[in-house]
């Protein structure tokens, strides 16, 4: 059964900047629902404290390893929330992020979110998603 995807945008503007309002999924076998991912190492010790583009390029290189591990990549993902403890300061280096899902193909329904912090002090943000297959 293949996966068919159709964007839901009432309104043009999500999409200039790389995102879809809503997707419907059909044909869809399995769901991954991923926990948050920051910028960990494979020990578990946080890297890059105070960068965050390094710690976004790390997160999202996280995330493509748990989706990897399922059998599944960036081109499965139609849902991802991005949180981070400085939303002007994520903003300069999005396009880290926006140029991935675009190389994927792809432009998820995605939430920005800022908050006070993360669960582990240092991390600047943190990347959850949803894919399916």
């Amino acid at each position: 059964m293949t996966v068919e995807r159709t964007a839901v945008n009432p309104w043009p503007w999500s999409v200039e900047l790389g995102f879809n309002q809503g997707e419907i999924v059909s044909g869809a076998t399995r769901t991954l629902y991923c926990s948050g991912q920051t910028a960990m190492d494979a020990e578990g010790k946080p890297q890059h404290d105070g960068d965050l583009a390094a710690q976004l390029t790390l997160s999202l290189a996280n995330l493509e390893a748990v989706l990897g591990s399922a059998g599944m990549s960036l081109a499965n993902v139609v849902r991802l929330n991005v949180y981070t403890t400085d939303v002007d300061q994520l903003f300069p280096h999005y396009g880290v992020l926006a140029s991935r899902l675009a190389a994927a193909r792809i432009a998820p329904a995605t939430t920005m979110l800022g908050v006070t912090r993360l669960a582990i002090p240092g991390q600047l943000v943190e990347l959850e998603a949803t894919a399916v297959a």
